[in-house]
């Protein structure tokens, strides 16, 4: 049997035009002999559909979309496509995350998702209902009948130490087991989490190893709102050993023959060469965050995009991130400098434009600051100062941006960084404006170490594959190694307000990630009284967080869907 692995990136919501991106792979497996398309979980609705499902009109045109694919699909090729299959006689919910078998003529449900996560940025069981038998689908191909198994992404998640998810012990890869597939397919849509294609590598193994069959691991790509989806695809033997990767952050298709009989537990029939080594983890990470950024802009409608660049190493990351997703020549940084810029942040600002090849604007805001002084003093009994006066700088920026935005129809990238939003360190309506927030769900100590990575010449290849100039500093020495600093006032540096980066973003990933008491911190041998502060910055800057740009996800929690603190708490 020979497989084609489709990994597609659709647009949410969009039945027709996901039909046609699945008849186009298809048109392409035919092409390469092959049996069966596989393509990704939802994938006539892309994930997450969110409460588009809850739409009686989508689900009718579904149908619709499934006919004309049955139509239209290539004889002697069978697609399997990701729908939401309504069940009869039910309210919300009322759906089941499903698979279609779809052939020349016709089309059937042939598997339904039995674990349905409800964690994280997760709801599914808003939607659907679980299904409740094992899925096998028996074809024949290659002269003789196959049986293979059918499991839908969190099907596969069902390791012991992943158990308190699924406290009513259902195990997806155990119900298989009586069987005798010769095949495990797993359709997902997962998306990109640091250090997760090892997680996901490791359970394929082990269901492999506890079917004794290869797995195949086909998942979803692209950016859609705030989740960015990796790919990053592969089949492994039934030992666990790999056969074949896809790419990482980019629309793959791949074909891959199954042996009738293998000689022995490790034989596969794959090029080895496609097994490679997945990229450096700093290069999954930008990759990421560049089809994050270059798929919000491309699916939301816009061509261009804005942000303001001070001469700081998060504006700088964000300007390479922006250049390569977009072209330089579609992205436009504004200087916006105030009495209290070094000349030094100027220059380097300025220099990184240049490297880059982006377009440049510097708009003073000294005279704003003047007309603000002017202005206030009969509400306020004295002209602004301190902090009301630092926050104005950031604000008068915050507006220049807007209304370059507005007149230019670009879309405005906030820059600031995942430390900064934890504990408040950052403007409402100033600094945080933005349609699109692209590191904040990078620590300050990540920006640094990604910086760093970027300077170096590993990242030389990945640099000229994204349109970056592929050879010396991109980021700059000056900018990577300097005190991080708002410029609000005279000699301002964070470390006047913040503990250093390096002690604090333990603390706060240990808090925000690991859901850690400052009780289990403290026994762990942090300091109380910093413990103690940190814990309160960070919840009272909730109302900031409900009211920040979308963040591009890339840890294990972020702020945004997956996060659902309430403002008001004790």
């Amino acid at each position: 049997m020979r497989l084609a692995l489709a990994q597609l990136n659709p647009l949410v919501g969009d039945l027709e035009g996901n039909g046609r991106r699945i008849l186009a792979a298809a048109d392409r497996a035919r092409a390469g002999a092959a049996d069966l398309l596989l393509t990704p979980e939802l994938s006539l609705w892309g994930y997450p559909p969110r409460d588009l499902l809850l739409r009686p009109a989508l689900i009718q045109r579904q149908e619709g979309v499934l006919e004309t694919l049955a139509a239209a699909c290539p004889g002697g090729l069978a697609l399997l496509v990701g729908v939401a299959e309504p069940v009869a006689g039910r309210r919300q919910p009322g759906l089941h995350n499903a698979l279609a078998l779809v052939e020349r003529g016709g089309w059937r449900i042939v598997c339904r998702k039995r674990l349905l996560p409800s964690y994280d940025v997760f709801d599914e069981r808003r939607y659907f209902l679980p299904g409740e038998t094992p899925a096998v689908l028996e074809l024949e191909a290659g002269g003789r009948p196959w049986r293979l198994g059918l499991t839908i992404c969190e099907d596969l998640w069902v390791e012991e130490n992943l158990r308190s998810r699924w406290p009513d012990a259902v195990d997806p890869i155990a119900d298989l087991a009586p069987q005798r597939i010769d095949l495990l397919l797993n359709l997902s849509a997962s998306p990109f989490g640091r250090g997760k294609g090892e997680v996901r590598q490791g359970l394929a193994a082990r269901a492999a190893a506890r079917l004794g069959v290869p797995v195949v691991y086909l998942n979803q790509v692209g950016g859609n709102d705030e989740l960015v989806f990796d790919g990053a695809s592969f089949v492994v033997d039934r030992t666990g050993r790999p056969l074949l990767r896809l790419a990482c952050a980019a629309e793959d298709l791949a074909l891959w023959p199954l042996a009738p009989a293998p000689a022995s537990p490790g034989r596969g029939d794959a090029d080895p060469a496609q097994a490679a080594a997945p990229p450096d983890p700093w290069e999954q990470l930008l990759r990421v965050l560049v089809l994050g950024v270059r798929d919000y802009a491309a699916k939301c409608g816009f061509q261009r995009a804005l942000l303001g660049l001070s001469g700081g190493i998060d504006s700088a990351l964000v300007a390479v991130i922006a250049a390569a997703a977009l072209g330089p020549d579609r992205v436009e940084v504004l200087r916006m400098p105030s009495p209290f810029s070094s000349a030094g942040s100027l220059d380097d600002a300025e220099g990184l434009a240049l490297r880059l090849g982006l377009t440049t604007a510097t708009l003073p805001i000294a005279p704003l600051m003047e007309a603000f002084a002017a202005t206030l003093p009969p509400a306020l009994g004295a002209p602004p100062a301190g902090v009301t006066e630092e926050n104005l700088q950031s604000r008068i920026r915050g507006t220049l941006l807007m209304a370059v935005a507005n007149q230019k129809g670009g879309l405005l990238l906030s820059t600031g960084n995942k430390s900064e939003l934890a504990v408040g360190y950052c403007t409402l309506y100033g600094d945080m404006n933005g349609g699109l927030s692209v590191i904040g769900d990078l620590y300050k100590t990540t920006v640094f170490g990604l910086c760093e990575w970027l300077d170096g010449e590993a990242s030389g290849p990945c640099r000229a594959a994204l349109g970056l100039p592929p050879a010396g500093e991109l980021i700059g020495a000056a900018i990577r190694t300097k005190p991080p600093s708002a410029e609000l006032r005279p000699d301002q540096r964070d470390s006047d307000s913040l503990p250093d980066y390096g002690v604090l973003d333990p603390l706060l990933k240990a808090s925000i990630e690991e859901l850690r008491t400052p009780e289990q911190l403290v026994a762990g041998g942090a300091d109380p009284a910093l413990v103690a502060r940190v814990a309160g910055l960070l919840r009272r800057a909730e109302f900031k967080r409900r009211q920040a740009a979308p963040v591009l996800k890339v840890s294990d929690r972020a702020f945004g869907s997956g996060w659902r603190m309430p403002i008001a708490s004790a």
